[in-house]
C-alpha cells in the first residue's frame, strides 16, 4: 500500500473535506446500523414475540442487549401497548423512512466532501508534475522519449485518478463499515464472530499474493502505453516522410505488433483484477455459511444468547460487510493496478533537477563587461563533446562558431543559458560563475534564435510577446517592424490576432523565423544566441531574415553559430570548433590567409 500513501500526501491540502468525509461516513454507518436493527422488533411483531424480556446468557449479549437493542426494543414494545400492533407497524414504517432518509443523507454528503479531494488531488499531481517537467533540464528529455512523458501526464495521471483515489474511499468509508460491524457482532456473539476472524488471514494472504502479480502485469501495462504514445507521436509528427518513402505498411506494422502486445497484457491485467470480486463474494459466502450452520446448531441446542430474531438480525448484520469487504479488496487491486502509475509519476517528480538555482544565488543585474568559458569541458553520458575550451567575448562583441556538423558549436552555445553544466570548468558572465546566479537572472539576459522555429498555438501578438506579460500592442509591432515581420501580419486574416496554428503550421519557414526574431527584439537581451538561424531558409526569406538580424544584432554582444559563412563574415571573431576545440580564431580575412580549415570551409561553399 505505499503506492497509496505516496498520494494520500496530496490529500494534506483537502484535511477539512477528508475529515467531514469521515464523519459523514461514520454517522452513516450508524445509521445504516439501526435501519437493520429495526428488523428485530419487526419480526418479533409479526410472530408476536414479547419484545425485551429476554435473559442474556453471557456478558457480552447481555451488555449488547443493555446498551444497544434493549431501548430499542423496549421502545417499540411501549408504542404497541398504547397503540396496538397496526399502530405499531405504522410507527415502525415512519421509523424506517427516517433512518433510511438520514443514512442517504449523509452518505450524500460524505461523497460531496470526497469529491472535492479527488478533483483536488488530481489537479495537484498534474500541476506538480507540469512544474517539474518546466524544471528538468534538456539534458533529461534527450534520454527519454516525447510520447512517453506525454504518457505520464495523461494516461499514468488519468489512471491514478481511477484506480489510487478509489483508495481514499476506502480508506474513508469501508474500512470503518466493517470495523463498525465486526464490533456489534463480536458484542452480539463472540462465539459466532470468532469464526469470521479465523477466515481473515486466509483471505489476506491470497489478496496479498493476487495483487502483487497484478502490479507487475501493470507495470508492464503502463510501460506499453508510453511506448504506443511515443510512437503516435513519431508518426504525426514524421508523417511528410511516412509517406513520401511510402513507408505507411511498416510503421502501420510495427504500431499493431505493439498494440497488440498491449491488448495481451491489458486481457491479463483485466482476468487478475476481476478475480477480486468474485474471489471475495466467494470467501463472504464460505463464511456466511459457516456462521448459520455454527449459529443455527447453537439455537437449535438451545446454548445461544441469541433468540431466532436476533439470529437473522445478526446474519443481516454480516452480509452487509461482504459488500464493503468486497470494495476493500477491488481497490486494493485497484491500488496495486495503479501503483505502476505511481512509480512513473514518481520518476519524473524525483527525477534530480541538476540545473537549479542555489541558496543566496546572486541576481544578475545586467551585463556589463564579459562572457568568459574558463577551461569548459561538456559530455554527453560518456561522449566527449567539449575539450578544455577557453574563450573570452568583450561586451558588444560578435563571435561566430563554424565548423563541421557535431564538432560542439551548438553545445558550446547552450552552455552560456545554463541549459548544460559543464563537467569540468567554468563559464562566467562579469567575473560570476553561472550556478553562483540565480537561473531565471542569467536567462533574463539572453534571447534565443534557433533554426527550429519554436512558436505556439496562439496568436501572432502572443507569441511575440511570449514570456513577457503586460506589453502594449505598439511595443509589439515595433518589434515586428524590426524583424520585417510587421508587412506579412497585416496581410494576414486577422492581423497580429491572427492563430498560426500548431507550431506555426499556418506560416512560412521565413515568417516564422521572423516571428522567433520579433520576439527577440521585444526581449530586447543584452546577450544574443543565435543557432543557424537562416540556413533552412529559401533566398528570399533569408535576406529577409538576415536583414532582421543585423538591426537585432546591432549594439549587443551575439555569439552566432553559422554553416553559411557569408552570412558571418563581419563578425569580429570568427572561431573554428572542430571535435569540441577551438583550432582556428580570427576574422575572415585573416582565417582565409591561414589557409587551414576555414579557408576549406569557404571554398567548398563557393565551389558549391
Amino acid at each position: 500500500m505505499k503506492n497509496l500513501w505516496k498520494v494520500l500526501r496530496f490529500v494534506r491540502n483537502y484535511r477539512g473535506p477528508a475529515a467531514l468525509n469521515v464523519l459523514f461516513n461514520l454517522i452513516s454507518i450508524v445509521f445504516s446500523f439501526f435501519s437493520f436493527a429495526i428488523i428485530i422488533p419487526f419480526l418479533n411483531l409479526i410472530f408476536d414475540i414479547d419484545m425485551g424480556n429476554e435473559p442474556a446468557q453471557d456478558k457480552g449479549a447481555e451488555s449488547f442487549k443493555d446498551k444497544m437493542l434493549d431501548p430499542l426494543l423496549g421502545g417499540f414494545q411501549q408504542v404497541i401497548d398504547e397503540e396496538g400492533k397496526v399502530g405499531g407497524l405504522v410507527y415502525l414504517c415512519l421509523g424506517i423512512i427516517i433512518i433510511i432518509f438520514l443514512k442517504s443523507l449523509f452518505r450524500y454528503l460524505a461523497m460531496f466532501a470526497i469529491a472535492r479531494v479527488r478533483a483536488g488531488v488530481v489537479k495537484d499531481i498534474r500541476v506538480a508534475v507540469f512544474r517539474k517537467m518546466n524544471r528538468l533540464p534538456l539534458s533529461y528529455y534527450s534520454e527519454e522519449r516525447k510520447g512517453d512523458i506525454i504518457a505520464r501526464m495523461t494516461t499514468d495521471v488519468q489512471e491514478v485518478e481511477w484506480s489510487i483515489l478509489t483508495g481514499l474511499e476506502m480508506i474513508f468509508r469501508d474500512p470503518p463499515t466493517v470495523l463498525f460491524y465486526l464490533a456489534m457482532l463480536l458484542l452480539m456473539s463472540p462465539k459466532l464472530t470468532l469464526i469470521i476472524f479465523l477466515f481473515l488471514p486466509i483471505t489476506g494472504l491470497l489478496i496479498g499474493r493476487i495483487g502483487k502479480s497484478l502490479k507487475r502485469t501493470s507495470d508492464k501495462v503502463q510501460a506499453r502505453m508510453g511506448l504506443l504514445m511515443a510512437l503516435i507521436e513519431e508518426a504525426v509528427g514524421g508523417l511528410r516522410i511516412i509517406q513520401a518513402f511510402n513507408a505507411e505498411s511498416a510503421v502501420n506494422d510495427r504500431f499493431e505488433r505493439e498494440n497488440d502486445r498491449y491488448r495481451q497484457l491489458m486481457v491479463r491485467m483485466y482476468n487478475k483484477r476481476d478475480l477480486s470480486s468474485p474471489l471475495s463474494e466467494f470467501i463472504g459466502v464460505s463464511v456466511l455459511a459457516a456462521v448459520i450452520w455454527f449459529g443455527g446448531n447453537l439455537i437449535l441446542d438451545d446454548q445461544s444468547s441469541l433468540n431466532g430474531s436476533e439470529f437473522i438480525f445478526y446474519v443481516i448484520l454480516f452480509t452487509q460487510i461482504i459488500t464493503p469487504a468486497k470494495a476493500i479488496t477491488t481497490s486494493y487491486y485497484n491500488v496495486q493496478k495503479g501503483g505502476a502509475s505511481v512509480d512513473r509519476i514518481e520518476a519524473i517528480l524525483n527525477a534530480p533537477e541538476t540545473i537549479q538555482s542555489k541558496t543566496g544565488a546572486k541576481q544578475l543585474d545586467g551585463f556589463h563587461e564579459s562572457v568568459e568559458y574558463r577551461n569548459v569541458s561538456f559530455a554527453y553520458q560518456k561522449e566527449r563533446v567539449l575539450n578544455n575550451i577557453n574563450l573570452t567575448i568583450r561586451k558588444g562583441e560578435s563571435i561566430a562558431l563554424v565548423g563541421p556538423s557535431g564538432g560542439g558549436k551548438s553545445t558550446l552555445a547552450d552552455l552560456l543559458p545554463r541549459f548544460h553544466d559543464p563537467i569540468e570548468g567554468a563559464v562566467c558572465i562579469d567575473g560570476t560563475t553561472l550556478p553562483d546566479c540565480a537561473v531565471s537572472s542569467v536567462r533574463s539576459l539572453m534571447g534565443i534564435v534557433t533554426q527550429q522555429s519554436i512558436l505556439f498555438n496562439d496568436t501572432v501578438a502572443n507569441n511575440i510577446a511570449f514570456g513577457m506579460s503586460n506589453t502594449s500592442r505598439e511595443a509589439i509591432e515595433a518589434a515586428a517592424k524590426v524583424a520585417n515581420a510587421h508587412e506579412f501580419i497585416l496581410g494576414l486574416e486577422k492581423g497580429y490576432d491572427t492563430n498560426i496554428g500548431d507550431g506555426g503550421g499556418k506560416l512560412s519557414g521565413g515568417q516564422r523565423q521572423r516571428l522567433s526574431i520579433a520576439r527577440a527584439v521585444l526581449k530586447n537581451p543584452p546577450i544574443l544566441i543565435l543557432d543557424e538561424a537562416t540556413s533552412a531558409l529559401d533566398t528570399e526569406s533569408e535576406k529577409l531574415v538576415q536583414d532582421a538580424l543585423n538591426k537585432l544584432m546591432q549594439n549587443r554582444t551575439s555569439l552566432v553559430i553559422a554553416h553559411r559563412l557569408s552570412t558571418i563574415q563581419n563578425a569580429d571573431r570568427i572561431l573554428v570548433i572542430e571535435k569540441g576545440e577551438i583550432v582556428e580564431a580570427g576574422d575572415h580575412q585573416t582565417l582565409l590567409d591561414q589557409g587551414k580549415v576555414y579557408k576549406k570551409l569557404y571554398d567548398l561553399q563557393a565551389f558549391a
